[in-house]
């Protein structure tokens, strides 16, 4: 599907992703999409989760919901177990028949998952480990994280005003290699009879490179910037990273590549954010900068993700986490689950007018002065997670439809 996307009102064309048969070649390939039906009927995987997912994925169902009615979209929903619930259910955080679900279906929004009482399980049965193995199972291996400082939540951030306004950053985050599935991996113990646990980061030169061409695209859509980090004056795969990273820049010269070491960049996004156009790094400084980044917006409770393959469904999700310590009380923040159905239904199924009619919805409430308590501050409305879900679908049926 080659509609032009739009997020946050910028212009983003499609992306373009390295295919099966071109695992070891330089030459991209058009990312395609599960749904290709000209009938617009789809079918998504829901994955609820722990915690504040259910309560999240209800909201952002409703949405998908309406929207697909008023926009002629025809969809049907799988919920599927997942997480720490799949543990008490089956035994293990990803069963089968969840995986198997998943696959079959255009598009897998998932809510949080892990928790308190799964925290003592041994690694094989920890929620986190389910969610490694779903993306490994969907082969997504490039994950979008946009930071926006939303002109209605400027005054959410920790940052100064100065600092924070016009701040608008995507994070291309490799998610399916490095030190969270590189082997070996284990405990042991070292030669005076300590207890050891060790980890290996490894990358293959192809992941590199399709990670950067996915990084590469984004920024030629965006203002031409790409951020390349690294700790390459430590690690050997980082200098790997590197210089694959570099090599593939000569495909493309009009985007301007900068490199920085990890520790600089988490120290350059809250001292001057707005430096940042498009960054691309690692799996695990992927998961903590973009999280950094998060806060730069006023709350990670806003900030959705997609993750892409070279085929198949799409895994959406918002980047906060389970938040067992509200779960149950009304008190979680939708949003980034709304955005998250938002960016479904553009990357996933190409709906690109449904998309917008979500976005602007989420703008609309916002401007209405409706927050949740991650978002509060004086002279705004506070409301829960189902009141913020029911403004936001007011917000979508009062929308005229989009022009075709």
């Amino acid at each position: 599907m080659a509609a032009t996307l739009q997020f946050y009102g910028k212009t983003v064309r499609p992306l373009v992703l390295p295919n099966s048969a071109s695992r070891y070649s330089p030459k991209p390939s058009r990312i395609t999409c599960s749904a290709v039906s000209q009938s617009r009927r789809y079918t998504i995987t829901l994955l609820p989760g722990d915690g504040i997912g259910p309560e999240i994925i209800s909201v952002a169902k409703n949405v998908l919901n309406l929207t697909a009615s008023l926009e002629g979209v025809d969809l049907s929903f799988q919920e599927m177990p997942m997480g720490g619930v799949a543990l008490d259910l089956t035994g293990v955080p990803l069963p089968e028949e969840t995986l198997s679900m998943a696959k079959q279906t255009d598009a897998v929004l998932l809510g949080a998952i892990g928790g308190y009482k799964w925290d003592a399980n041994e690694k094989h049965l920890k929620p986190e480990t389910g969610l490694l193995q779903l993306r490994a199972g969907l082969n997504v291996f490039a994950n979008l994280r946009p930071a926006t400082v939303l002109p209605q939540l400027v005054d959410a951030s920790t940052l100064k005003k100065e600092v924070a306004e016009g701040v608008d950053i995507m994070v291309v985050r490799e998610l399916t290699g490095g030190i969270y599935f590189g082997k070996p991996r284990g405990f042991g113990k070292d030669e005076n009879g300590e207890e050891t646990g060790f980890n290996t980061e490894v990358y293959a030169g192809y992941e590199i490179d399709r990670i950067a061409r996915v990084a590469f695209e984004t920024a030629r859509k965006r203002q031409g910037k790409l951020c390349s980090v690294d700790k390459a004056n430590v690690l050997e795969a980082s200098m790997l990273w590197r210089k694959r990273v570099t090599a593939i820049s000569s495909e493309y010269p009009d985007v301007e590549l900068s490199h920085m070491y990890v520790d600089n960049a988490a120290m350059q996004l809250v001292r001057y954010p707005k430096q940042f156009d498009t960054m691309v790094t690692n799996n695990i400084f992927g998961d903590i900068l973009s999280d950094e980044a998060s806060m730069i917006t006023g709350s990670i409770g806003m900030l959705p993700s997609a993750s892409l393959g070279e085929s198949g469904p799409g895994l959406f999700e918002p980047i906060h986490g389970s938040a067992p310590d509200i779960a149950g009380q009304d008190k979680a923040n939708p949003l980034a689950t709304v955005l998250s159905a938002a960016m479904l239904l553009r990357y996933g199924l190409g709906e690109e007018n449904a998309a917008k009619r979500i976005e602007a919805a989420v703008l609309d409430t916002l401007d209405r002065g409706f927050r949740t308590g991650d978002i509060y501050s004086s002279g705004t409305k506070l409301v829960g997670c189902k009141e913020m879900g029911e403004e936001v679908l007011k917000s979508v049926e009062s929308q005229v439809p989009a022009a075709v």
